[in-house]
């Protein structure tokens, strides 16, 4: 059920830059292709078609179906892969890592996002076959950023001596991480679903990959996903020109460097989520992945005594493309590529960096894809509703940093007027008088009647705050009340789906949770949404 809709720059969660792309800010259009609404992905389909490379489909579709081998696919997944192989069929992308058990609750509302932006396009273009693709971030070596969830306040981490390809892990040591969870939950019918999903996914497969794989599949392969592993010697044979011309010519150096100063130049409020490096490659081995960098025509492999010389590393780029892992900025492009893509979706640091990459997709005569800020949400419980309205207190006013949020409320319920405006303004227009009086005298009485005026309105403040803080002591229970709910429903002071795993609101809904999600959260919808249960 929807309770409310936030626009997202009300929210105050978001950037300037991504508040401003919403609102479809002039200064920023040559930065991205197309604004993604319903009608802009006829043309978006156009463009594609004529820049992809038709051949790739089959590639595509074998290493797919390699993929999948020894996991059973549903009807809907099997036909999407299948349709792949069409020239009529096309993709909506979102990625992520392969965070333990999916990590913070976003993961869950970026795939939704995704299966419903397919459904809108089959509806609106039914001469066309879309298909929802999930990209798993297997080449990523970042394992503390996905080792853990959170589980009603504490973390649950998977400790492992870990290094390269996060995929490429065994997935030892996650019984104990299992068992050790496992005694938290109670007996229900919802807690025995959630510990064989994890057990049929991280201890029944051997790497983190096939777990990430199996657990996704589980969730989503009922509404076709497509769950796709880049980490692949026949799809990184696709990517072999486009890695010569950043290994060898820079060309994403130069083009997104130029494309971060200018980004700079439309606001300095814009942060820059990445910069490019001269070589955007990582060379990846098993236990292994490591910056390539060139030294006076030497490539070394950054912390090993590896190193190559330009006609060497030519012919294992050759040999191996998959020893070649992109990096932030070349697997956007990887992705493009391989996939005959429309859209990708994406959180708002995401988005930011894909602002980066236009430029040198043009240059490389790759198509970009529309960018779509993925659903947010922020999901309640029937008490927890109750308690919002008994408090009478509106859904936005969550959203407020927690001195605001009391402040403002202190100020709505008092049966005082904490308010010193009004006074503020009386004693503006006294002293406009004397300001009349004094341009008449010397200048040091003028500064003296501003000295007075300053100490005057420095005293009403302190006045009005001793107020506000005697009304906080008065009313208490109140505000104790009000900090506890927004505390529930923003732990740690943060979006609760950035904090919250899945499991959480499985054991309250079930199998309900995600045909929940799918019925309410709309990717077009433009607004941060609030749903109750």
């Amino acid at each position: 059920m929807e309770v409310d809709c936030i626009p997202f720059r009300e929210t105050g969660y978001f950037s300037q830059l991504i508040c401003d792309y919403l609102d479809q800010k002039e200064e920023l259009k040559t930065f991205y292709n197309r604004f993604p609404s319903l009608n802009n992905f006829k043309a978006q389909i156009q463009e594609k078609k004529k820049s992809y490379q038709h051949q790739n489909r089959k590639v595509l579709v074998n290493s797919l179906l390699g993929q999948y081998d020894g996991l059973q696919m549903s009807e809907a997944t099997q036909t999407n892969i299948e349709d792949l192989e069409k020239e009529n069929t096309f993709t909506i992308v979102t990625g992520h890592q392969l965070n333990l058990f999916t990590g913070p609750l976003y993961f869950l509302y970026k795939i939704v996002s995704t299966i419903n932006l397919v459904n809108e396009l089959r509806e609106k273009h039914p001469e066309f076959n879309f298909v929802p693709v999930y990209w798993m971030a297997t080449e990523d070596h970042d394992f503390e950023e996905i080792n853990y969830f959170n589980f009603k306040g504490q973390k649950v981490q998977w400790n492992l001596d870990a290094s390269g390809a996060v995929g490429r892990l065994h997935t030892e040591g996650l019984k104990e991480v299992m068992e050790t969870w496992s005694n938290t939950l109670e007996n229900s019918i919802h807690a025995k679903k959630l510990k064989e999903l994890f057990k049929m996914s991280y201890l029944e497969q051997d790497t983190l990959t096939q777990a990430t794989r199996v657990l996704v599949n589980e969730l989503f392969g009922a509404y076709g996903l497509v769950i796709l592993d880049g980490d692949d010697a026949n799809l990184k044979r696709l990517l072999i020109p486009y890695a010569q011309k950043d290994i060898f010519k820079n060309i994403p150096f130069q083009y997104v460097s130029q494309s971060v100063e200018e980004l700079g130049k439309v606001s300095s409020d814009y942060k820059i989520q990445v910069n490019p490096r001269e070589i955007n490659y990582f060379y990846l081995k098993d236990g292994l992945r490591e910056r390539i960098v060139e030294q006076d025509g030497i490539f070394e492999i950054n912390n090993t005594e590896l190193h190559f010389t330009k006609d060497e590393l030519e012919k294992e780029l050759s040999d191996h493309p998959e020893r070649f892992s992109p990096n932030v900025i070349a697997r956007p492009l990887y992705q493009e590529v391989i996939l005959p893509n429309l859209c990708y979706i994406g959180g708002g640091g995401e988005l930011a960096y894909w602002f980066e990459l236009r430029s040198y997709f043009d240059a490389l005569d790759v198509s970009f894809p529309m960018l779509l800020l993925r659903n947010s949400a922020l999901v309640m419980t029937q008490k927890q509703m109750d308690k919002i309205k008994k408090l009478q207190l509106r859904s936005s006013d969550l959203f407020l940093k927690q001195h605001s949020f009391i402040n403002k409320k202190i100020r709505e319920i008092s049966n005082i007027d904490i308010d010193f405006s009004s006074q503020k303004k009386h004693l503006e227009e006294q002293f406009q008088s004397l300001y009349e009086l004094a341009e008449s005298t010397d200048s040091t009485f003028l500064k003296a009647v501003k000295a007075q005026e300053v100490k005057q309105k420095k005293g009403l403040d302190a006045l009005e705050k001793r107020l506000l803080k005697a009304q906080k002591r008065k009313l208490k229970d109140h505000v104790v009340r009000m900090t506890d709910i927004q505390n529930e429903l923003f732990p740690n002071q943060s979006l609760q789906e950035r904090q919250l795993n899945f499991s959480e609101l499985y054991l309250e809904m079930g199998p309900q949770l995600i045909p929940s999600l799918i019925n309410q959260l709309k990717p077009l919808n433009g607004s941060f949404l609030v749903l109750g249960y």
